[in-house]
């Protein structure tokens, strides 16, 4: 067994985060990234703020982050991996033995081991390290992009799958409701799939305005509620509704502003609701889906990003260092300021 000093992001509980030197092992058969830029998600804030995300708690240091891209530093002579080569990192590790992944449904997985994850015990560390062991499967190669652009496959995978869980957009009205960086990727895909009107909705002016500059033809504030009355004049406005906020008023004002027979996808989690117009969604037939992570979207993310497709560059509002990953924790908190928050690693 061989060892590799790495420096790492490691979250030991609420508001406690340190910057860690640790021994990565691995063997002769092992495939070893040197991380380039890693993205925050909404994962990482709430391990950091909250000590969990949803219902997995940390129960022992973890290393956090699973948007990420790199450099192949060591992969054995028989893989179809190069040295130096650069690689997007699909965070998602699936058995590929149970039923839903024989069936194509790795996302529904029922031991997926997927990075920078306290669902288990022991955590599945993630890649906010300098050095990650990782599968050749996980694995994606690429050339031109730049390294903080493919730090964007993961999230913008998620995006992708919300599209194909909703079916085609081509000449429909659309509506996202939470402009995160998921949103304005769901924003931007919906462009590229042929949607004829995108309207966004957030609370923050500065959402607003990325979204605007993604691909939005309108971006309304979520708490002007003469607006969404207007849309949902003689029976809905939308074809289609991507809920991407998992706040509880923007899940209770969806079913007013979509028409009957449309299609609402829901992709932001973390809130329960104790109500929801059922009765509305009911008298106008309106599918309401779930879309969770993604599928086989992570190799279209890939091509996507690489040949400038998507161009998610107005969605990093910072960068740090490894060494103030603390404070882009807490930069990323502030919706006010930030979207995308990345820690580089060379």
């Amino acid at each position: 067994m061989n060892t590799l000093n790495t420096r790492s992001c490691v979250v030991h509980a609420a508001q406690n985060v340190k910057i860690e030197q640790q021994e990565l092992q691995y063997n002769d058969n092992d495939i070893i990234v040197k991380v380039s830029h890693g993205g925050i998600c909404g994962s990482d804030i709430h391990y950091y703020n909250e000590g969990h995300a949803g219902l997995s708690v940390i129960k022992h240091p973890m290393v956090i982050g699973h948007e990420f891209s790199g450099t192949i530093y060591k992969a054995p002579t028989y893989s179809n991996l190069k040295i130096g080569q650069k690689v997007a990192i699909n965070p998602s590790q699936p058995c590929q033995k149970c039923q839903f992944c024989l069936s194509g449904k790795q996302n529904e997985c029922t031991t997926m081991r997927f990075m920078g994850s306290a669902q288990y015990v022991p955590h599945i560390q993630g890649g906010f390290s300098e050095y990650v062991k990782v599968t050749e499967s996980q694995c994606f190669p690429y050339e031109k992009a730049k390294p903080e652009i493919m730090a964007f496959a993961e999230p913008l995978s998620v995006a992708i799958h919300a599209i194909n869980v909703a079916g085609s957009l081509v000449g429909k009205k659309v509506l996202i409701t939470g402009a995160g960086p998921i949103g304005c990727l769901i924003t931007a895909v919906a462009k590229t799939a042929g949607a004829s009107e995108i309207v966004v909705s957030d609370i923050t002016e500065n959402s607003r305005l990325l979204a605007l500059k993604v691909g939005a033809t309108r971006a309304i504030n979520a708490l002007d509620k003469d607006i969404f009355v207007s849309y949902a004049d003689n029976k809905g406005y939308f074809d289609v509704v991507f809920e991407a906020s998992g706040s509880a008023a923007a899940i209770n004002s969806t079913v007013p502003v979509t028409k009957p027979n449309g299609i609402i996808v829901q992709v932001g989690m973390g809130v329960n609701l104790t109500s929801y117009p059922v009765d509305q969604m009911i008298v106008k037939e309106i599918s309401w889906k779930g879309s969770f992570r993604f599928i086989n979207e992570f190799e279209t993310a890939v091509y996507w990003l690489e040949n400038q497709i998507i161009d998610p560059t107005p969605l990093i509002t910072s960068k740090y260092k490894l060494d103030d990953a603390e404070k882009a924790l807490i930069t990323a908190t502030d919706r006010n300021i930030s979207s995308k928050v990345q820690i580089y690693f060379d």
